[in-house]
């Protein structure tokens, strides 16, 4: 139901950390406005953290990062197809000092 994962770079900043440990909820639909979780489409090994900026009539999900200078997102790749998503980032863990609500 719940998926643990840690931020690896810097394309959510301000709002999210390298190093931060954040849960994501599996069952929550993706929201414009809402961080996710989702499988890298170009990586499919590979996780990224980034905001919904809107989704399609089909279901796809056009994700963008906050800090855009280095953000590889749906600005070069496309939109995202739903099923890559893993769920809405409802909470970060780690750092103690940075806990709370994402």
């Amino acid at each position: 139901m719940f998926a643990r994962f840690v931020v690896q770079d810097t394309s959510m900043q301000p709002a999210l950390q390298p190093g931060d440990r954040l849960i994501a909820a599996r069952w929550l639909q993706p929201r414009a406005g809402d961080v996710v979780v989702s499988r890298d489409p170009e990586h499919s090994l590979l996780f990224i953290a980034k905001r919904v900026s809107h989704l399609l009539p089909n279901g796809d999900v056009f994700l963008v990062g906050d800090n855009p200078n280095v953000s590889r997102d749906s600005r070069l790749f496309g939109a995202v197809p739903r099923h890559l998503v893993v769920g809405r980032v409802v909470w970060r863990y780690l750092p103690p000092h940075r806990r709370g609500r994402v």
